[in-house]
């Protein structure tokens, strides 16, 4: 029976073997820690992509939320204006029926005076004025209440249309919120999904805002209230972000900025959108504290420039209201309130 030996190498394959060893040890030393690393960071950036679309949704949360609110407040003004109104037609009615009564007493009613009582004024007017038998008194009275019914069925008809609207936008208001709510539920899951390690230095990074700077610069607002906005602004640093939340316990990005202006006596809309045009729009070069930086070509995000290239702002779920560079995103506009 023969017996195996071990052949030694070639040249060549000494060669081969020592590569493949120095490429090995090189791969054990540098590639293994970016192989492992890439799936993390593409988690990371999705959970920053779901942040930033919660973020959309939110603001179309608010404007929804915002609009239901001035319905609900002009659908109940309504109501009581229809309800003045109805008691003035009915009272026209009374005084025109104590007429009636009167005739009807006096042997019968006069054929004009019981078309007082017709649902449509305007078929009174018409046949009426043909029967020649309407007083001045009778004709003054009935085109009050003429006007009075006419401005009642308007009414009606406005609030009506208010009523589904306000329907509508409380749909919109609740479509937002699930809107919002899955993004967030799918960033929650995404983040749980890395190991400990991972998920810690995330939340160290999410987490890093810092309570004050050194240095903000020399510049000052530009005005007292935007002074007073700036001072209101500090006084939220690292209160939670909560979506939908105008304060004071927690804040989302335009809710801080409405919250911090309201301090200083000041009425800001409620949607990043809309506190874009809340003033005058002034080059970032120029920006001074107070002014709100609004983010993306969809303005929906926004910030208060604090100087020295810095902004206040509630960034997003697991942040909380901090300092951040003016250039963390790009920039829309800059609003001088």
């Amino acid at each position: 029976m023969g017996s195996h030996r071990r052949l030694a190498p070639s040249g060549s394959d000494r060669g081969a073997t020592v590569a493949v060893g120095l490429l090995s040890v090189a791969a054990a030393a540098l590639g293994a820690v970016p192989a492992a690393a890439a799936p993390y960071d593409d988690t990371r950036a999705e959970v920053d992509r779901l942040y930033e679309q919660a973020e959309r949704a939110t603001e179309a949360y608010n404007a929804a939320d915002e609009r239901a609110d001035a319905l609900r407040e002009e659908v109940g003004t309504a109501r009581d204006r229809i309800a003045r109104q109805q008691q003035r037609v009915n009272s026209l009615r009374e005084s025109l029926g104590s007429l009636a009564g009167a005739q009807y007493r006096s042997g019968g009613i006069d054929p004009a005076v019981a078309l007082l009582f017709s649902d449509d004024p305007d078929d009174y007017l018409d046949k009426a004025s043909r029967l020649d038998r309407v007083t001045a008194h009778q004709a003054g009275e009935l085109k009050e209440l003429q006007h009075a019914m006419r401005e009642l069925a308007q009414d009606r008809e406005e609030t009506a249309d208010k009523l589904r609207e306000l329907e509508r936008s409380r749909k919109a208001v609740a479509a937002h919120k699930k809107s919002v709510e899955r993004k967030l539920a799918s960033a929650r899951r995404l983040l749980n999904s890395l190991p400990d390690a991972e998920r810690d230095a995330y939340g160290r990074a999410s987490r890093a805002g810092r309570a004050d700077l050194p240095d903000l610069g020399g510049a000052g607002a530009a005005s007292g209230r935007g002074a007073a906005a700036v001072a209101a602004a500090r006084s939220a640093l690292g209160k939670p972000y909560v979506w939908g939340a105008n304060g004071p316990t927690g804040f989302d990005c335009s809710g801080l900025m409405q919250w911090s202006y309201a301090q200083a006596g000041v009425s800001l809309p409620r949607t990043s959108q809309a506190q874009r045009f809340a003033g005058r729009q002034v080059p970032l070069s120029e920006a001074r504290p107070g002014d709100l930086v609004v983010y993306r070509s969809d303005a929906s995000h926004v910030g208060m420039y604090m100087g020295n290239g810095q902004v206040i702002h509630a960034p997003y779920p697991g942040a909380p209201v901090r300092y951040d560079p003016v250039g963390m995103m790009p920039v829309s506009s800059v609003t001088r309130v």
